[in-house]
């Protein structure tokens, strides 16, 4: 595995007009991924995560802040200075039937980016690309002449796959790629992904609420709570040690298969979402964390370092 940086955001903002005031999606949050690794991003619906994945992507224009991509900015880029680019940066969809064209076969699905960017000089060049590339996740050559709606959702989710590998890309934004799949299907995409960071050495942005399938295949883990970072740190140091109120609450509430295991704790998350438009200064999970005290509102506390490589954003470090 490189130590080269692939992916650095500093300060990264994306705001939405919303009626009267902005809607903070993304709010202020920096980190940077090494190549040939993956950053899982975890948080309940509505945190930012997958608006985070299309800033990163340039599919949304960031309100502030820099995205820096193998050390070149690309934050302001024109489209037609991002079409080169465009080709190493892709996306992997949630619902793999809402990403796919209906009308099209599997066959052409698979290969628009190819004729988009006039990779193949020949039909059998073509033809051929298409097959490894099937081959690669797993789809069956049978199918290449069907549709996206005749097949099951773990196949589908292949062809968003093959989709997003066939320009060799070197970043991929994996947004909730599992989380419309059955459980042994989930376990399949998930391992193919990994196998194919290992032969291609991608980098992967990995966006779920699924902390067991982030866990399986994250190195480094980003926690988001209203469009704010509230905790980042390696993986195994994360489970080991959670910090923020937040992530000990999302750990608390996944589900151990023993009778005997034993929570970190039992406290419950209770209260509702503080509005995302135009927050008060101050911890935005505030109005939900048992610690809350005085010190947590009128001011916005700052990411820190508290062990080497595990940052948190809490009034209690």
């Amino acid at each position: 595995m490189e130590d080269k940086v692939l992916i650095e955001a500093k300060n990264l903002k994306k705001y939405f007009k919303a009626g009267k005031g902005q809607l903070h999606a993304v709010d202020n949050v920096s980190f940077t991924i090494k190549k040939g690794t993956t950053l899982g991003v975890v948080g309940e619906s509505g945190c930012g995560k997958s608006t985070l994945g299309r800033v990163l992507l340039r599919l949304h224009d960031a309100t502030d802040g820099q995205i820096l991509y193998n050390g070149t900015d690309i934050t302001h880029m024109s489209a037609k200075e991002l079409k080169p680019l465009r080709t190493k940066m892709q996306m992997i969809f949630q619902d793999p039937s809402g990403s796919l064209d209906p009308r099209q076969s599997v066959k052409d699905l698979i290969g628009e980016p190819l004729k988009i960017y006039k990779v193949c000089k020949t039909r059998e060049e073509y033809d051929a690309k298409i097959a490894e590339i099937m081959k690669t996740v797993g789809l069956d050559e049978r199918y290449a002449e069907s549709f996206s709606h005749e097949l099951d959702g773990g196949r589908r989710q292949r062809i968003g796959i093959g989709r997003a590998l066939a320009m060799d890309p070197e970043f991929i934004v994996c947004d909730e790629p599992v989380s419309a799949l059955d459980v042994s299907i989930q376990a399949q995409i998930l391992n193919l992904l990994m196998d194919l960071q290992d032969e291609k050495g991608l980098t992967y942005v990995f966006i779920t609420h699924d902390l067991s399938v982030v866990k399986h295949i994250s190195h480094e883990i980003m926690v988001m709570y209203l469009g704010q970072c509230v905790e980042y740190a390696k993986t195994d140091d994360l489970f080991a040690k959670p910090m923020h109120p937040y992530t000990k609450g999302l750990l608390d509430a996944v589900p151990i298969p023993s009778l005997k295991a034993k929570k970190l704790s039992t406290q419950v998350m209770r209260g509702e979402l503080t509005s995302p438009i135009d927050p008060a200064p101050g911890c935005r999970f505030a109005a939900r964390c048992p610690y809350a005290t005085d010190a947590c509102r009128g001011a916005d506390i700052p990411l820190k370092e508290v062990e080497p490589g595990h940052f948190v954003s809490c009034t209690r470090y």
